[in-house]
């Protein structure tokens, strides 16, 4: 299959020339070894998957590094956590940067490794699944902001993809993008390998079934409110194991957890996080849709595409090397706001599906699987003006519109493509 040129390329190159190590992390199947071959193709390739490789690692780290001298990709890292004492020494022995490329798919537990052995000697750069932009071959980079400027910029080369049900249905893991490949096979193995390798090796997992039952439950409730309480009674396990497994999810790339604003002006604002699965194709084969135009008709197609509008706004930050955990959010709270539903007057709890924050300014979004969206359904942007220390920025509905346009005085719809 033809390489797909990915938007972070040029992060990975400018941060092998500033630092000694750079480790990309990301869930199985991002395609990370294919990225590291591709820009380093001169460089060698040692692989911890091979099972050999791993034990000499482990039993010898010194002659396993001295029979591989930078610079070296080291890849599936985390199955050797011993090694990066021996890295950080080798490292420190030597003036270049660039010296050990190391990738591997626990980003949490190889953070957490990172940070005590390699702590200012390595850039973590986090490859998501392709986004919309790699697909349609853009060259455009700048993270989302729903501005007029943005807008503007972005509507040079916005491209507008011919079935966006395809794309969501299949997902965005590169070899998905294969015809050839078999959507339910791949994804078969996927959650095979992932429960085999990753859940029972590397946390201690035994019950594998009901962790699978459990990654169906959460597939199930994406783009929700987190229930820990509501898995629990389905999977049948107690809510401390539900609360260590969810955890497992995120540490391993599978889902996020998008955490609720929160400011002492909003006295009325719910705490409880949002669950997004980070991959819409793994969803969708967890929960069961077989197919794009069931998927599409589904009673869930409305999760599913906010899931997938979320993914695509995050990894426009994570393609540019930006963490972006601590500036988005969403809102919900129980202030009460009037809409209008099959011609009568009705009241809603005030939600707002995501909140990027930039500069003190709070740009609200609302998501919409519709081509015909209205200001009505921004009402709730007002809330974030009571915060009195943050000033409210442009704010948007994204949906399938067929063009950008403005619903009022600083609010927009814009199409989805446009992220």
């Amino acid at each position: 299959m033809e390489y797909i040129k990915r938007a972070i390329e040029d992060v990975v190159e400018r941060s092998a020339k500033t630092f000694k190590c750079v480790l990309i992390t990301g869930a199985r199947q991002t395609g990370k070894s294919t990225l590291m071959k591709h820009l380093y193709s001169n460089v060698k390739q040692v692989s911890f998957d091979d099972p050999f490789v791993e034990e000499q690692a482990k039993n010898n780290p010194e002659v396993f590094l001295s029979l591989n001298e930078p610079p070296v990709f080291l890849d599936e890292i985390q199955y050797v956590p011993s090694l990066f004492r021996y890295i950080k020494q080798s490292s420190d022995s030597r003036n270049s940067k660039g010296l050990y490329y190391l990738s591997g798919s626990q980003p949490f537990k190889l953070m957490e490794l990172v940070s005590d052995s390699l702590a200012g000697r390595v850039a973590i750069i986090e490859l998501p699944p392709l986004s919309l932009r790699e697909l349609m071959k853009s060259n455009y980079k700048t993270p989302f902001l729903p501005t007029i400027e943005y807008v503007s910029d972005r509507n040079k080369e916005a491209v507008k993809p011919a079935n966006i049900w395809n794309i969501i249905h299949r997902g965005g893991y590169p070899e998905m993008q294969d015809p050839d490949v078999d959507w339910a096979m791949f994804f078969s193995s996927y959650v095979k390998t992932y429960l085999e390798r990753d859940v029972r090796e590397l946390a201690a997992v035994q019950d594998l079934d009901a962790f699978r039952r459990f990654m169906v439950a959460c597939a199930a409730r994406t783009g929700q409110m987190l229930n820990y309480t509501n898995i629990a009674d389905e999977v049948g396990k107690d809510i401390k194991t539900i609360k260590h497994w969810i955890s497992i999810l995120e540490a391993s790339g599978i889902i996020y957890i998008l955490e609720p604003y929160a400011n002492s002006a909003l006295k009325r604002a719910i705490k409880t996080p949002k669950l997004y699965f980070r991959d819409t194709g793994l969803a969708a084969y967890l929960t069961r849709w077989l197919t794009p135009e069931t998927l599409a008709t589904g009673a869930m197609s409305g999760e599913f595409f906010k899931t997938f509008v979320i993914s695509e706004i995050l990894k426009s930050y994570s393609n540019r090397g930006l963490d972006y955990r601590y500036f988005v959010s969403y809102y919900r709270g129980k202030d009460k706001k009037k809409v209008k539903k099959n011609g009568e007057e009705t009241y809603e709890e005030a939600e707002i599906d995501f909140i990027i924050e930039q500069n003190g300014i709070l740009y609200p979004i609302e998501i919409k699987q519709s081509s015909n969206v209205s200001a009505d359904m921004t009402s709730a942007f007002q809330i974030l003006d009571k915060i009195p220390e943050k000033k409210r920025g442009t704010g948007a509905v994204v949906c399938m519109c067929s063009m950008p346009g403005s619903l009022r005085e600083n609010v927009l719809q814009i199409p989805y493509w446009f992220i």
